[in-house]
């Protein structure tokens, strides 16, 4: 998992640790899934549908996918989707608002179960997180900047109790590969969400409840936040504000974390013919 440079305590490169098992295992199933699923296709003649689709988001306050880490000022996000109906490419590319590029993470996901009401996806990327440090450079301390490299593997469950409401399980195990901090971290979360609440004829609002544990390195802590989104309906742009509040927690980092955000959604399907 790409995280934050909050944590970051040390300007010296760490190597070498040991890639877990569970991760090296599910970037191989990952990058196989595509050529199991093209093989088991019943009938060829019919071609799949893909889809594009993605969201932009700019906020006051870059907040990482751990929510208790933030990058601490404005910043945009592009977090895409491409593929088909199991398997999809969602690469999420977040810079500052001034331009400097944040975390590159390269999502590869596949829904292992998929009908109207359960799913489980299982996923895997490479990560890179950039930060600025001060270096010695011929005598001279200087700010550079620095790509640490993270790989993680992901579980995901999700049921749908009714038309407003579903909820399920999320876990993430992301390694440090040549990092300036902390190397392992365990994300455990159960996620909930409430839509369609309707506030007028057009305007509906989505609230995402979650509680997590974190433990990064040796450090653990548990945390509560949500995220509370406006829409209009046929209108692309949502206003989102979203908290993070530590309940208890060893893990450095703010005991609030809170951004405003306006985010714009696309989506197109096609299939070839």
């Amino acid at each position: 998992m790409s995280l934050d440079d909050n944590y970051s305590k040390s300007n010296r490169y760490s190597y070498g640790p040991k890639i877990p098992k569970f991760i090296s295992l599910l970037l191989i199933f990952v990058s196989l899934v595509p050529f199991f699923h093209a093989y088991a296709q019943e009938n060829p003649a019919e071609q799949p549908k893909r889809h594009l689709s993605g969201v932009i988001t700019a906020t006051n306050n870059g907040i990482s996918i751990i929510p208790s880490f933030t990058l601490g000022r404005p910043a945009v996000f592009f977090d895409l989707s491409m593929g088909g109906e199991r398997f999809s490419f969602d690469p999420m590319l977040r810079f500052g608002m001034d331009g400097k590029p944040w975390t590159f993470v390269l999502w590869g996901r596949y829904k292992v179960i998929k009908d109207s009401r359960f799913t489980l996806t299982v996923g895997g990327h490479p990560a890179f997180l950039f930060q600025e440090v001060n270096m010695i450079v011929n005598g001279k301390s200087e700010k550079m900047m620095v790509g640490n490299r993270y790989l993680a593997g992901e579980i995901a469950t999700n049921y749908k109790i009714s038309e407003k409401f579903s909820m399920g399980l999320y876990y993430l195990h992301g390694t440090g590969i040549q990092v300036l901090g902390a190397r392992n971290s365990d994300f455990l979360a159960l996620n909930t969400q409430i839509s369609k609440l309707n506030l007028s004829k057009n305007f509906k609002l989505r609230v995402n409840p979650q509680l997590f544990f974190l433990k990064v390195d040796e450090n653990s802590g548990f945390y509560v936040n949500s995220a509370l989104t406006l829409s209009k309906e046929g209108f692309p742009v949502e206003i989102q504000g979203f908290f993070n509040q530590k309940i208890k927690s060893e893990v450095a980092g703010d005991d609030l974390v809170w951004n405003m955000s306006l985010l714009y959604s696309f989506s197109n399907t096609f299939s070839k013919k």
